[in-house]
Protein backbone atom coordinates (compact mmCIF):
# COMPACT_ATOMS: atom_id res chain seq x y z
CA UNK A 1 0.00 0.00 0.00
CA UNK A 2 1.62 3.36 -0.61
CA UNK A 3 0.17 6.98 0.47
CA UNK A 4 0.23 8.96 -2.89
CA UNK A 5 0.46 8.96 -6.20
CA UNK A 6 4.15 9.84 -6.70
CA UNK A 7 4.70 6.69 -4.52
CA UNK A 8 2.31 4.40 -6.49
CA UNK A 9 4.86 5.28 -9.76
CA UNK A 10 7.88 4.88 -7.88
CA UNK A 11 5.91 1.46 -6.64
CA UNK A 12 5.50 0.42 -10.22
CA UNK A 13 8.91 1.64 -11.85
CA UNK A 14 11.52 1.73 -8.98
CA UNK A 15 13.81 4.81 -8.96
CA UNK A 16 12.28 5.75 -12.21
CA UNK A 17 13.36 2.79 -14.53
CA UNK A 18 11.39 0.52 -16.89
CA UNK A 19 12.10 -2.11 -14.65
CA UNK A 20 9.54 -4.35 -12.20
CA UNK A 21 9.40 -4.13 -8.14
CA UNK A 22 11.33 -6.41 -6.82
CA UNK A 23 8.33 -8.13 -5.65
CA UNK A 24 6.95 -8.02 -9.02
CA UNK A 25 3.79 -6.24 -10.40
CA UNK A 26 0.87 -6.17 -8.30
CA UNK A 27 -2.21 -8.61 -9.38
CA UNK A 28 -4.98 -6.02 -8.93
CA UNK A 29 -4.89 -2.01 -8.25
CA UNK A 30 -7.44 -0.56 -5.93
CA UNK A 31 -6.99 3.00 -6.86
CA UNK A 32 -8.47 6.12 -5.28
CA UNK A 33 -8.79 9.52 -7.95
CA UNK A 34 -8.11 12.08 -4.37
CA UNK A 35 -4.67 11.31 -4.39
CA UNK A 36 -1.89 14.08 -3.05
CA UNK A 37 1.11 15.00 -4.84
CA UNK A 38 0.12 12.98 -8.29
CA UNK A 39 -3.80 12.39 -8.60
CA UNK A 40 -5.06 8.94 -9.51
CA UNK A 41 -6.24 9.70 -12.99
CA UNK A 42 -2.38 10.52 -13.91
CA UNK A 43 -1.29 7.01 -12.25
CA UNK A 44 -4.23 5.11 -14.09
CA UNK A 45 -2.88 7.22 -17.52
CA UNK A 46 0.68 5.71 -16.91
CA UNK A 47 -0.11 2.54 -15.41
CA UNK A 48 -2.70 1.67 -18.74
CA UNK A 49 0.30 3.62 -21.07
CA UNK A 50 2.91 0.78 -20.15
CA UNK A 51 3.45 -2.56 -21.94
CA UNK A 52 3.96 -4.06 -18.80
CA UNK A 53 1.48 -2.63 -16.89
CA UNK A 54 -1.93 -2.00 -19.05
CA UNK A 55 -3.00 -5.27 -18.17
CA UNK A 56 -2.89 -5.31 -14.90
CA UNK A 57 -6.97 -4.90 -13.26
CA UNK A 58 -7.31 -1.55 -11.87
CA UNK A 59 -10.69 -0.51 -9.87
CA UNK A 60 -10.82 2.78 -8.85
CA UNK A 61 -12.62 3.17 -5.86
CA UNK A 62 -13.06 6.78 -5.31
CA UNK A 63 -15.44 9.58 -3.00
CA UNK A 64 -15.50 11.12 -6.13
CA UNK A 65 -19.41 10.66 -7.93
CA UNK A 66 -18.22 13.16 -10.69
CA UNK A 67 -19.68 12.24 -13.86
CA UNK A 68 -16.56 13.35 -15.46
CA UNK A 69 -14.00 11.30 -13.20
CA UNK A 70 -15.98 8.13 -14.25
CA UNK A 71 -15.75 9.06 -17.76
CA UNK A 72 -11.74 9.28 -17.74
CA UNK A 73 -11.03 6.65 -15.58
CA UNK A 74 -13.33 4.37 -18.23
CA UNK A 75 -11.52 6.08 -21.51
CA UNK A 76 -8.26 5.50 -19.91
CA UNK A 77 -8.88 1.95 -19.43
CA UNK A 78 -10.14 1.67 -15.54
CA UNK A 79 -11.88 -2.03 -14.87
CA UNK A 80 -14.31 -0.68 -12.34
CA UNK A 81 -15.43 2.46 -10.61
CA UNK A 82 -16.84 2.61 -7.24
CA UNK A 83 -17.88 4.94 -5.09
CA UNK A 84 -16.25 4.03 -1.50
CA UNK A 85 -19.16 4.26 0.76
CA UNK A 86 -19.11 6.45 4.24
CA UNK A 87 -20.03 3.76 6.45
CA UNK A 88 -16.22 1.99 7.55
CA UNK A 89 -17.80 -1.63 8.05
CA UNK A 90 -19.97 -1.00 4.89
CA UNK A 91 -16.49 0.21 3.03
CA UNK A 92 -14.62 -3.08 4.39
CA UNK A 93 -17.07 -5.25 3.09
CA UNK A 94 -17.17 -3.53 -0.26
CA UNK A 95 -13.44 -4.21 -0.64
CA UNK A 96 -13.41 -7.53 1.02
CA UNK A 97 -15.85 -8.72 -2.11
CA UNK A 98 -13.76 -6.62 -4.17
CA UNK A 99 -10.85 -8.68 -3.29
CA UNK A 100 -12.50 -12.39 -3.84
CA UNK A 101 -14.27 -11.28 -7.22
CA UNK A 102 -10.52 -9.64 -8.33
CA UNK A 103 -8.36 -11.95 -6.95
CA UNK A 104 -9.59 -15.45 -7.40
CA UNK A 105 -13.04 -15.29 -9.37
CA UNK A 106 -11.96 -13.15 -12.39
CA UNK A 107 -9.35 -14.21 -14.96
CA UNK A 108 -6.53 -12.45 -16.24
CA UNK A 109 -3.50 -13.17 -18.67
CA UNK A 110 -0.67 -14.30 -17.34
Amino acid sequence: MVGDGAQALDYLWPEGSASAPVDGYPKLVLLDLKLPRIGGLEVLRRLKASEATKTIPVVVLTSSQEESDLLESYRLGVNSYIVKPVDFAQFMATVSELGLYWLLLNKVPE
